[in-house]
């Protein structure tokens, strides 16, 4: 009987995690209803597709749309099979999120949380159905998360501005939950059968379905992050070891963040190779000579040469082998 009491344990955690958003929600939802997400218009097709739109929201607002995006990716987590590692650290970009668009955190700025609106499946709804809602509700996730990351990086950047370094900290160390939580959303997403995604789910991000084929370049959230880390990087432009000797708390911050969207490149990487094996992505042009994954491998090399000098581990070999392709 002891071998069932760890996922008994772990279901229930989660349904009660996911009753408390729910009385979040009601009670957010008494104030002012929700933007109805479905009648605003979308800037991409990326948008419209992953049923995301931006809008200025009320403080309130903001926060009712970015539970609502917690709830029910918290009731999707009590079925969708998630190792404990990746739920433990998407329920902490959960739980920061909650912090910082109720105003319980520092430095919170809820009205750049996009408003959302996804189905849930009905209690019999087909496997298939709780799939495809699942991959939209994983990446709603994953765009709550950009959102919230950039805020927290761009108000870490600003402290900085502003000489207020244990503020920066603490903005610093909010980010990292979320990026730590970027690929543990986008796992979630992906937590369907690989053949029913190659077969459903893949051919409705591409021609004829849509327009044009969906790209990660297509997702605002994400640049506003990146946007974000650059800002960063011009303002803490030291080496580890240059920061480390005048500021080791903010060297050891700044470069767990660093770390840590390393490794959300990583697992990109892995993820996709998961899902679609060495097919080529269908965002690429037809004389493009990678594949998916291989194209994801660069942009992850290429990440880790950039901060090669700016953390304490860093990927010298990559740095080097890039700086020689610079100049060759």
């Amino acid at each position: 009987m002891a071998t069932h009491a760890r996922p008994v344990e772990r279901t229930d955690a989660l349904r009660q995690a996911a009753a408390a958003a729910g009385e979040l929600v009601a009670a957010l939802s008494a104030l002012a209803p929700a933007v109805a997400g479905e009648g605003l218009p979308t800037e991409s097709i990326s948008q419209s597709f992953f049923r995301v739109r931006e809008v200025e929201l009320s403080d309130q607002q903001a926060a009712l749309h970015g539970v609502l995006v917690v709830h029910r990716g918290l009731d999707d987590l009590c079925e969708a099979p998630l190792s404990g590692a990746d739920l433990a650290l998407e329920a902490a970009g959960m739980r920061q999120s909650v912090l910082d668009l109720t105003g319980a955190a520092p430095g919170a700025a809820p009205d750049s949380v996009p408003p959302v609106d996804v189905p849930e499946p009905a209690a019999e709804s087909s496997l298939e159905s709780v799939w495809s809602a699942r991959w939209l509700i994983g990446h709603q996730v994953h765009v709550l998360f950009n959102v919230c990351a950039a805020v927290a990086v761009a108000d870490a950047t600003r402290h900085l501005r502003h000489g207020d370094g244990d503020a920066a900290l603490l903005r610093l160390a909010d980010a990292t939950v979320y990026v730590r939580g970027f690929p543990a959303a986008m796992t979630h997403a992906s937590t369907v059968p690989a053949d029913y995604y190659m077969a459903a789910i893949r051919r409705t991000m591409a021609p004829p379905a849509v327009d044009v084929p969906l790209s990660g370049r297509q997702h605002r959230g994400y640049k506003l992050f990146r946007a974000a880390m650059k800002e960063l990087l011009s303002v803490l432009p030291d080496s580890y070891e240059q920061l480390a000797a005048r500021a080791p708390e903010l060297a050891e911050a700044r470069g767990t963040l660093l770390e840590a969207d390393i490794v959300d490149a990583e697992r990109h990487v892995t993820l996709a190779f998961s899902m679609v094996h060495l097919h080529r992505s269908i965002a690429q042009k037809p004389e493009g000579p990678d594949n998916a994954v291989a194209e994801l491998r660069h942009m992850r090399h290429r990440r880790a040469a950039q901060y090669a000098s700016l953390i304490r581990f860093g990927d010298h070999y990559i740095a080097d082998a890039v700086a020689g392709l610079r100049h060759s």
